[in-house]
């Protein structure tokens, strides 16, 4: 019985890996980048600062600690600004993400870029 508890247990984990990557492809095509940027490491965090209107050299911050972080809600607040989101959905972006990125991928919010 220990080993079917184990087996249901990864089955969710997957299912909701696989919600997550297909969430954030919808996101990536819905603001014009490939989806499957979504699959490779570092690539997947250039494409959010593209996303977000910001220069690709800020992946190099995100690999400064604490500078990452406040990085990371810049591009957050950015990303719900360009889809007509505002800066409360932004901050949801970033600490509840596993919720707030299905909402733009399965909603009716467009991308529009702001500012580059």
């Amino acid at each position: 019985m220990e080993d079917f508890g184990n087996f249901l247990l990864i089955l969710i984990v997957i299912a909701l890996a696989l919600f997550w990557i297909v969430s954030l492809w919808k996101v990536f095509e819905k603001a014009g980048q490939p989806g499957w940027g979504v699959l490779i490491p570092i690539y997947n965090a250039y494409l959010f600062i593209k996303i977000a209107g910001r220069p690709g050299w800020w992946l190099i911050l995100l690999f400064i600690p604490l500078v990452n972080i406040i990085i990371d809600v810049i591009i957050s607040l950015d990303i719900a600004k360009n889809f007509g989101k505002e800066a409360i959905f932004g901050l949801g972006l970033f600490f509840f993400g596993f919720i707030f990125y299905p909402i733009l991928a399965f909603g009716s919010a467009e991308y529009n870029l702001t500012f580059s």
